[in-house]
């Protein structure tokens, strides 16, 4: 690598520097600039030169070039191709007018009913295309708004035709939910049946009970006046004996009553009685362990 970082250069004895002219690049002379792309063939086309056809879509090495042609300040490209069998050139334009393109030369279009171009479409000039087009937007407009309006009214019937089919469903289920009970033999029911009974004897039985306990109450209130009235008349002969013996002198015999005797308590020993101790003199706080001077 030594070899190539050459400090000089040789120049011949017959070297003129004068004559080396050297132009601005904005005073060079500009021609049309070619790009190459990546394309396909915007419309099917025949070639002149061999007869080949070439279907819409195949793809191409192209050259791209800019030209001088505007319409309505949109530029105007014109671009390059080969045929695939005898590598004839072909070229063809953009046409935004028409928005499509144009075939020039090498190559033959094929025929298509939908851009005759003895068509009203090919032949109406500006202002009626301009009319056309806002008419065909307007006529779209007002085409979306019935197809809302219909939209609504189909989702309104789907609507009601699901909540149709749900019942149908519900009752195609509740019906086979009854044939299953009564296919396996009304276990279900006989079940039920067996618990409400038992229900049933229990609540029999609770009132059963709530009736010999009211019974039970009663007969206990009967019983206890029934002894009051006893104990009343026992009293009354009582006295009735008393009178009697006072009359006739006689000691009077115990009258009986039903209440209960009270116990006498017994006296304790004098010797284990603990006597209280005198209340001790109250003293100052924080003063009883000093002496007094």
């Amino acid at each position: 690598m030594s070899e190539r970082k050459v400090l000089t250069k040789y120049y011949p004895p017959d070297f003129d520097p004068s004559q080396i002219t050297r132009t601005p690049r904005h005073l060079r002379p500009t021609g049309p600039k070619l790009i190459k792309v990546r394309l396909m063939a915007p419309f099917s086309m025949k070639c002149k030169a061999c007869g080949e056809f070439i279907y819409k879509g195949r793809k191409f090495n192209a050259q791209k070039e800019t030209t001088d042609e505007k319409y309505l300040s949109i530029q105007i490209f014109r671009f390059y191709i080969r045929c695939t069998r005898c590598s004839g050139e072909i070229t063809f334009k953009t046409d935004p007018k028409n928005m499509d393109y144009t075939c020039e030369r090498g190559a033959k279009r094929n025929f298509e009913p939908w851009r005759d171009a003895k068509g009203k479409e090919m032949q109406e000039t500006d202002e009626e295309r301009l009319d056309r087009l806002q008419q065909e937007e307007a006529d779209e407009q007002e085409l979306q708004q019935r197809n809302a309006m219909a939209e609504l009214e189909q989702k309104t019937m789907e609507s009601k035709k699901e909540m149709q089919i749900a019942d149908a469903l519900d009752e195609i289920r509740t019906r086979n939910a009854r044939i299953e009970r009564g296919e396996r033999g009304s276990k279900e029911e006989t079940a039920l049946m067996a618990v409400k009974d038992l229900a049933e004897e229990e609540r029999i039985r609770a009132e059963r009970e709530d009736d010999e306990a009211a019974r039970r109450a009663f007969a206990a209130r009967d019983d206890g006046e029934d002894e009051q009235s006893l104990a009343s008349y026992t009293v009354l002969e009582n006295a009735a004996d008393v009178v009697r013996t006072t009359e006739t002198g006689a000691d009077p015999a115990p009258i009986t009553t039903f209440e209960r005797a009270k116990k006498t308590k017994k006296q304790l020993i004098p010797g284990l009685v603990k006597k209280a101790e005198p209340p001790k003199p109250p003293t100052l706080l924080g003063l009883g362990d000093y002496d007094s001077d």
